[in-house]
């Protein structure tokens, strides 16, 4: 899909639209223009595998309230939900849209821009499908979660941000469905396949077109990992840059049994500058592998799923800061109030020689 067509089913402004919106029963409001505050800064707070169900709001609550506190704290410009956000297959009850209309609360409270992709689990429910979700969610107020186009057909929220600097785009925030369990090659959990890699190579080189052939530093949001993690980890021998890997690792990265491509193709385009996943709810490291940043979001969820015995819930924050390239700052914020793993990218990434 060639930027230009992405455009005709948004608006003709540069103020982001969501698109199917004609399928919903509400008008959907205007949606806010991303963009740096007087201090140049763009501040990411990454949410990530609440699990959340209201069948079990006395715990699952607990979800909400990080929200509230980390948004209160860290005040970013954008917050990014990335996948198993209203799910549990073994233990859902309850009313789904309740369920969203709960999680997503604190932001449209705050009057913070927030985007939504899915996990493997946002299916699990018979009540509503994925695709009957994002159309849901789309007319809320600061919603930014947008339709896949009709070009994928392995996933239902697929999207491009653009983060402006006056007119100008700054940065780009690919949002990306990494789909559900099962694949048609027999494997456990799916993996990004060639449709997603296809509209994201058109996505970059459009941009990169219009950019006067220099590609736009962007971040990538999904949940499943992609098959590198576990490369990372594994064999960053091979790396010359050798990469210092900060956080925890306490679980298997549970990645696509079959590599589709992605990190590949995001080498090859060179506007990925990081990718930042969920899924495996005990991990929160970064590494750096052939020059881009691979991070798993902080865990969020409660004890409605597994992870509250290892790790204190919390929210990966991203700072960008316009006009410096590559480069950006994440750290961890807890629960309870601590920031760890404050990271310089790259610096803090690369073995000094």
């Amino acid at each position: 899909m060639k930027r230009r067509d992405f455009l005709q089913v948004t608006t003709a402004t540069t103020i982001l639209s969501v698109t199917g919106s004609a399928v919903c029963a509400e008008k959907p409001k205007p949606k806010p223009k991303l963009q740096y505050n007087s201090n140049g800064k763009f501040k990411i707070a990454q949410f990530t595998d609440t699990h959340y169900r209201v069948n079990q709001k006395d715990i699952a609550i607990e979800s909400v309230h990080l929200i509230e506190e980390t948004l209160d704290a860290e005040k970013p410009q954008l917050a990014v939900y990335t996948g198993d956000i209203v799910a549990n297959k073994k233990h859902f009850a309850g009313n789904i849209t309740q369920a969203w209309d709960d999680i997503l609360a604190p932001c449209i409270e705050r009057e913070i821009p927030y985007a939504v992709v899915f996990g493997n689990h946002e299916n699990d429910h018979s009540e509503m499908k994925r695709r009957e979700i994002v159309h849901y969610i789309a007319p809320k107020p600061f919603n930014l979660t947008q339709p896949s186009p009709p070009s994928i057909t392995t996933g239902d929220t697929d999207y491009v941000l653009e983060i402006f600097d006056g007119d100008k785009i700054g940065n780009l925030i690919y949002c990306i469905d990494s789909g559900d369990t099962g694949c048609p090659f027999g494997c456990e959990y799916n993996a990004l396949r060639s449709d997603h890699v296809q509209w994201y190579r058109e996505q970059s080189n459009a941009y990169t077109k219009q950019n006067g052939g220099n590609p736009v530093p962007a971040l990538a949001f999904f949940h499943i990992p992609v098959n590198e993690f576990s490369e990372m980890i594994h064999f960053k021998k091979r790396d010359q840059n050798k990469t210092i890997i900060h956080g925890k690792r306490q679980e298997d990265e549970c990645t696509g049994a079959i590599n589709g491509g992605m990190f590949l193709t995001m080498r090859e385009c060179g506007d990925t500058m990081g990718i930042f996943v969920g899924h495996d709810h005990v991990n929160d490291y970064i590494g750096m592998w052939y020059g881009i940043v691979l991070a798993y979001g902080r865990w969020s969820g409660t004890k409605t799923t597994y992870g509250s015995d290892k790790m204190i819930h919390g929210s990966r924050i991203i700072e960008l800061t316009k006009n410096t390239g590559r480069s950006f700052k994440t750290w961890i914020r807890q629960r309870d109030g601590k920031i760890i793993d404050d990271i310089n990218v790259p610096n803090d990434l690369i073995a000094k020689k």
